[in-house]
C-alpha cells in the first residue's frame, strides 16, 4: 500500500445562478452575479465589477489543448465522479475542496445579502459531496461583514458536521484587522467548535489583477502571498492566536516557506523592541506559529528545509486542482520527488503529504483513524 496522500488544495465550482437565482429577490442586486460579453466574463458585487477573466479556454474538448490541463471542460469541478477518477489517476485519497465564485463573497458590501449568499454556498456543499466524506473535507464560507453572523454561521456549520471555514486573506474595507479583540468571538468559537479557520488566497482582495505591466502574469500571483503574511502577522503579533491556543488557522495556495522567516523576524522584534511590545505574549512568535498555523504548499520545497523553525506539523501539501499553477496532471511526480535530497524521516513525509491535513481536519478516513501498523 502506497503512501496516504491528503490535498490541502482543491476547487469545485459552482452551478451557474447559486448566487444570484438562490438569494431572496430583494437582495439578488447585492450580490454576486455574472455578465459575458464576446471576450470576457464579467463577475459583480453589486454594481461593482469585481473580476474580469477572458473566456476561459478549458472550454474546448479538444484532448490536447494544454488549456485543459488533461481534462477537458474541467469537468472534475463539477462531476464528483469524474473528479475522483482524477484523483484515482494523480494519486490522491482525500482533499479539501474550496469555492470559486464564492471566493469573491467577501466583496460583497452588503450584510443580509453576503451572510445569505454564505449560507447558498455551505448547503449546496453539503449536498455536492454528501456520501463522500471520507474523501472530502466540506470548507464552509463564513460572512465577516458582522462577526456576529460569522460566529451564528460556525454554530450552524458545526451542527451539520463541517470541520472548516473560511475567513479573507485580505480583510476587506470596513472589517475589522485580524489583530482587533472584535475577533475574540470568532477564535473563541474556532476554538469552542474545533473549526480550522482557512485564509485561501486572494480571497478580500479587491483586484486580483493590479499590475498589467511586464511581468504581470508573475507579479500578481506571487503577491498574493502577502496577504497570508499580513493576516498571520496581525493574529499572531496582536495576540489573538495566543489567546486562543486552540484556534487551528491553515493558509491556503499562498506556498509555506515564508512562514520560517515570518517567525524568526518577529522572534527577533519581540525580543529587540520588547519594551514597546503590546499585548504581551505568553511565548515567542515562532511557538504560537509552530502551535497553531498550517499552511498549504505545492512546489516549495524550502518549507521543507526549514522546518527546524516552524516544525514539520504545519506543512500540508495541496495540488490546488483543477488550476493551471497547480500540480495537477503530474501529481504523482510532484509528491515523489518532493523530498529528494532533503534529509527527513519516513513518518515527516508521511506526515506533510497526508496526515497533517487530514488530522488537522478530523478526516473520517481509515488512514487517520486506525492506528498505524
Amino acid at each position: 500500500m502506497g503512501r496516504f496522500v491528503f490535498s490541502g488544495d482543491g476547487h469545485l465550482r459552482e452551478p451557474k445562478g447559486l448566487f444570484s437565482d438562490g438569494l431572496p429577490a430583494s437582495l439578488r442586486k447585492f450580490g454576486i452575479h455574472t455578465q459575458r460579453d464576446d471576450s470576457h466574463i464579467m463577475t459583480f458585487a453589486g454594481e461593482k465589477l469585481v473580476h474580469r477573466f477572458p473566456l476561459r479556454r478549458e472550454t474546448t474538448t479538444d484532448e490536447n489543448d494544454p488549456a485543459n490541463n488533461g481534462r477537458p471542460n474541467a469537468k472534475g469541478a463539477i462531476d464528483l465522479d469524474a473528479r475522483i477518477q482524477d484523483m484515482t489517476m494523480e494519486g490522491i485519497d482525500a482533499e479539501i475542496m474550496f469555492p470559486t465564485t464564492g471566493m469573491l463573497n467577501y466583496l460583497i458590501e452588503d450584510r443580509e445579502t453576503e451572510a445569505a449568499s454564505a449560507r447558498l454556498y455551505n448547503d449546496w456543499n453539503t449536498s455536492f459531496v454528501s456520501g463522500h466524506l471520507d474523501r472530502f473535507v466540506r470548507c464552509g464560507l463564513l460572512p465577516v461583514r458582522s462577526l456576529d453572523d460569522t460566529v451564528a454561521e460556525m454554530e450552524r456549520l458545526a451542527a451539520m458536521g463541517f470541520t472548516a471555514a473560511m475567513l479573507p486573506s485580505q480583510i476587506p474595507c470596513g472589517v475589522p484587522l485580524y489583530n482587533d479583540p472584535a475577533w475574540d468571538k470568532v477564535f473563541d468559537a474556532a476554538q469552542r467548535l474545533e473549526m480550522v479557520l482557512t485564509l485561501h488566497t486572494a480571497t478580500g482582495r479587491p483586484d486580483l489583477r493590479p499590475e498589467a505591466g511586464p511581468g504581470g502574469a508573475i507579479i500578481n500571483y506571487t503577491d498574493q502571498m502577502r496577504d497570508a503574511i499580513q493576516s498571520i502577522m496581525y493574529m499572531v503579533a496582536g495576540g489573538t492566536l495566543d489567546r486562543f491556543p486552540g484556534a487551528k488557522v491553515m493558509v491556503v495556495e499562498s506556498g509555506a516557506s515564508w512562514l520560517a522567516g515570518l517567525a524568526e523576524r518577529m522572534d527577533e522584534v519581540a525580543e529587540g523592541h520588547a519594551i514597546f511590545v503590546r499585548p504581551k505574549l505568553s511565548v515567542k512568535p515562532s511557538e504560537i506559529i509552530k502551535r497553531q498555523v498550517y499552511a498549504s504548499f505545492q512546489y516549495d520545497r524550502a518549507c521543507i528545509m526549514s522546518r527546524s523553525v516552524t516544525g514539520h506539523k504545519g506543512l500540508v501539501w495541496g495540488s490546488d486542482y483543477p488550476h493551471h499553477e497547480g500540480t495537477f496532471p503530474d501529481s504523482r511526480e510532484v509528491v515523489g520527488t518532493l523530498f529528494d535530497g532533503i534529509d527527513i524521516s519516513e513518518e515527516e513525509k508521511a506526515d506533510i503529504v497526508g496526515l497533517n491535513g487530514a488530522r488537522l481536519f478530523r478526516l473520517p478516513h481509515p488512514a487517520v483513524t486506525q492506528p498505524a501498523t
